[in-house]
């Protein structure tokens, strides 16, 4: 998968993301757990997009770690709501499959970029 190819993934699951919010509880815990939710779901993409216009490899290898890091946090957001049963469930076991993938594929992409294994 290249660069662009992956730009086009992360927004798309920022959008399928928006789109599961939208099935949260209209109540406190729906809007304060799918805000958290959204700011860390949709600045994976974000991270990755300045990642390819970094000023040099050091930029590029910390922005990388950025959008690995939202990703993780994202996982945590989604695990917890699919625990509590917030949402639709089969909307938060796609995000959260889909979330993993995108942390797999960030961190070997790190860890080539450091030229570790």
């Amino acid at each position: 998968m290249n660069k662009v190819e992956l730009e086009r993934r992360t927004k798309e699951f920022s959008l399928n993301l928006i789109r599961f919010l939208e099935s949260l509880p209209k109540n406190y815990l729906g809007e304060s757990v799918g805000r958290q939710l959204l700011k860390s779901g949709t600045s994976i993409g974000a991270n990755y997009r300045e990642a390819n216009r970094a000023e040099s490899k050091a930029d590029f290898i910390h922005k990388l770690a950025i959008a690995e890091k939202e990703a993780s946090e994202t996982a945590h957001w989604l695990e917890l709501m699919a625990e509590a049963g917030m949402g639709s469930q089969e909307g938060a076991t796609r995000l959260l499959q889909e979330t993993k993938e995108l942390l797999a594929i960030f961190t070997a992409a790190g860890r080539t970029s450091k030229g570790l294994r």
